[in-house]
């Protein structure tokens, strides 16, 4: 049996929300793996440290114009299988098609002339960022219309599209989960023996089924998702309604239209919202690296055991993102009554920016002491940091969690409030701010690389200039940021994601 549904109507029920929403499962999956994963694997293509942020920008930049192009077209698509499905159908065949490129670069560049013996792979570099660009374009396909069709089935009830958020906001936290515990699993290639190739060592065969396994995944969802609840078409329904996209002007001219008119407050949320992710990016970038490298004290080439140190780093920082993703889930759930309690949404804003800041110049100090017991043992004793160096870094991990938290929560409910105050609508001041999310990202994408390599490598310069920011951050959102006139729940502005 399944239930049609177009843009109007009453609310739809609640199992037609949660088979929708259970694809952002799918989506965050794939999100987290290429986290923890794929900054150490582009370096095992050969790609230098300072050149591996560069091929991140494919992220900001399609967050900066798919999404916005995605959703105004499904708002004005005529399919006859309705406006959201042919496009999220369209997003997760792409996924697919774009992670079997991601996985099989080794095999297919090798079979392409790569040389074994070459460091640097230039033919499996160029199908790593080609399947690696169409993924983040696929990803953005995906998530725009999902949250679109939520607010289809929510029928304008906002009771309804609270819940719908949180369902959201739920299987964004599942699949970082999973995500990050397929990652961190080393042995998971044993699963599916033939992803090991002449090419492909463990790491690289690891990653592979990791992928695999995404695939099977997000197809089967979506599947089950666009089957069971359908959509009404829109040549059935006659026009759209003033605010979905019935307007005549393009959407580039609504968003120019929109800075026009934005008032102080939201330019306010902007500034603090631009500064908050500039400090995030660097250790979303490079967390799993960071783990590698400095911590455990290992080298994406050098000798066998250093490999192997820097391979276990990597697999403890997928661990540590799971723990991440864990404390974001159930601290996202104390939110509203914490804020109330320390005097409104921008102090909260304020004071977990400045945890964001101490938990990135922790970095600093944890780095410090691996690298002075390293130096104890001796250059000829390679074996992984002591416990509690591990424990520390880990922590790191869960602290940050709160922070993140607030991120994907708070900056979308005061848009809509300060929206609702304004008289905007409410899609297109979420627009506007995620401009402010996807630029800053672009920003640091750019000088990270730089940056590590003028201060002798490594990722402590990019942490430190995202504790540096953050601070300044909390600073501007408790003294400058208006406290909203009216306190709206913040699950109804929770959007949760992997920075797109």
């Amino acid at each position: 049996m399944t239930m049609e549904t177009g843009g109007n109507g009453p609310p739809k029920p609640i199992w037609n929300i949660v088979m929708v929403s259970a694809i952002a499962a799918g989506i965050q999956f794939g999100w987290a793996l290429q986290l923890s994963l794929l900054t150490p694997y582009v370096q095992t293509l050969g790609v230098p440290h300072v050149w591996a942020a560069f091929i991140w920008l494919c992220g900001p930049i399609s967050g900066l114009l798919v999404q916005p192009i995605v959703g105004y077209f499904s708002d004005h698509c005529t399919s006859r299988i309705g406006r959201r499905r042919p496009f999220i159908a369209a997003g997760a065949c792409l996924v697919a098609m774009a992670v079997f490129f991601i996985g099989f670069a080794k095999d297919i560049g090798h079979r392409a002339g790569d040389s074994l013996d070459n460091p640097t792979k230039p033919r499996a570099v160029a199908v790593f960022v080609t399947g690696f660009w169409i993924l983040d374009v696929a990803n953005n396909m995906l998530q725009g219309p999902c949250r679109a069709f939520l607010a289809d089935l929510s029928g304008n009830d906002h009771k309804r599209m609270r819940i719908a958020n949180g369902w959201f906001s739920f299987f964004m936290a599942i699949g970082n989960v999973l995500g990050y515990a397929a990652g961190s699993y080393s042995n998971l290639y044993k699963l599916l023996p033939f992803t090991t190739t002449t090419a492909c060592d463990v790491y690289c065969a690891n990653l592979k089924t990791c992928f695999i396994i995404d695939i099977v995944f997000l197809l089967s969802v979506t599947i089950t998702a666009i089957t069971t609840v359908k959509e009404i078409p829109l040549k059935n329904n006659g026009s759209l309604d003033e605010g979905e996209g019935g307007s005549s002007e393009p959407f580039i001219g609504e968003i120019v239209t929109a800075f026009k008119t934005l008032k102080k407050p939201m330019w306010i949320l902007l500034l603090v919202t631009c500064l908050n992710w500039i400090a995030w990016f660097p250790f979303l970038l490079y967390d799993t690296d960071w783990m590698g490298v400095e911590v455990f004290g290992g080298k994406v080439k050098g000798s066998s055991s250093e490999q192997k140190l820097y391979d276990d780093g990597v697999r403890a920082g997928a661990l540590g993102l799971m723990i991440n993703s864990i404390v974001l889930a159930f601290t996202s759930l104390g939110l509203e009554p914490v804020s109330r309690f320390i005097g409104g949404v921008k102090n909260l804003w304020g004071f977990v920016n400045f945890i964001l800041a101490a938990g990135l110049a922790g970095t600093v100090w944890i780095t410090k002491v691996a690298e002075a017991w390293r130096a104890k043992q001796g250059p000829q004793i390679l074996t992984s940091p002591p416990t509690n160096v591990k424990s520390f870094a880990l922590a790191v991990f869960g602290l940050l969690g709160i922070p993140l938290s607030v991120t994907f929560s708070i900056p979308f409910a005061l848009a809509s409030i300060y929206c609702a105050d304004a008289g905007g609508g409410q899609g297109l001041s979420l627009g506007v701010l995620n401009l402010s999310i996807v630029i800053p990202q672009m920003f640091v994408s750019v000088i990270s690389g730089p940056l590590d390599a003028a201060f002798g490598g490594g990722n402590l310069p990019a942490f430190v200039l995202g504790s540096i920011v953050a601070a300044i951050s909390a600073l501007l959102a408790i003294f400058a940021l208006p406290n909203p006139k009216n306190q709206l729940s913040l699950n109804s502005g929770t959007v949760v994601g992997g920075g797109h």
